[in-house]
């Protein structure tokens, strides 16, 4: 059902998932002469002052791939609502999903971090904090979704 909390929940993780493809995940740039990097989920962008912007697209795609993948697999709970087991292990195989963006967004942030080396300090941006807050909505919603199971479990028993 649409209406409950965990459905709730994982409707925010997926909205969180798709905006993390088009903010900025972290980023280093000098002001003056604007030379830097960029990390988004989709690709890299290395700013030199001798070479024009260089875009890296290969080992940072796989941020969007696992973004992509977690956002399916939360559509598929919410859509599988009348099985609250298989919704359950959706939720642990998402959990791990997001676990896995976060880590390689650190990854990759230390890595650029060693490419670029400026005097200025580089910001984790909004790319890597909806990402973070989609791990927690994910995880109160399998906490709703277990609460559910131990109630109709309880019922069960009772009868």
């Amino acid at each position: 059902m649409i209406q409950r909390v965990q459905s709730l929940f994982l409707a925010a993780v997926v909205i969180c998932l798709v905006a993390s493809l088009f903010f900025p995940v972290w980023q280093k740039i000098e002001p003056e002469n604007h030379t830097g990097a960029i990390l988004m989920a989709l690709y890299t962008e290395v700013h030199t002052q001798n070479q024009p912007v260089i875009q890296e697209y290969f080992p940072t795609v796989v941020l969007s791939i696992l973004a992509i993948g977690a956002m399916v697999v939360a559509l598929f709970e919410i859509l599988a609502y009348r099985n609250r087991v298989n919704q359950m292990k959706l939720g642990a195989l998402n959990s791990l999903l997001l676990a896995g963006f976060l880590g390689l967004a650190v990854y990759f942030t230390f890595r650029l971090e060693k490419m670029v080396s400026l005097p200025v300090e580089g910001n984790y941006d909004f790319g890597m904090y909806l990402p973070a807050v989609a791990l927690v909505c994910n995880l109160l919603a399998n906490r709703f979704i277990r609460k559910d199971e131990a109630l109709v479990r309880s019922v069960d028993r009772i009868r």
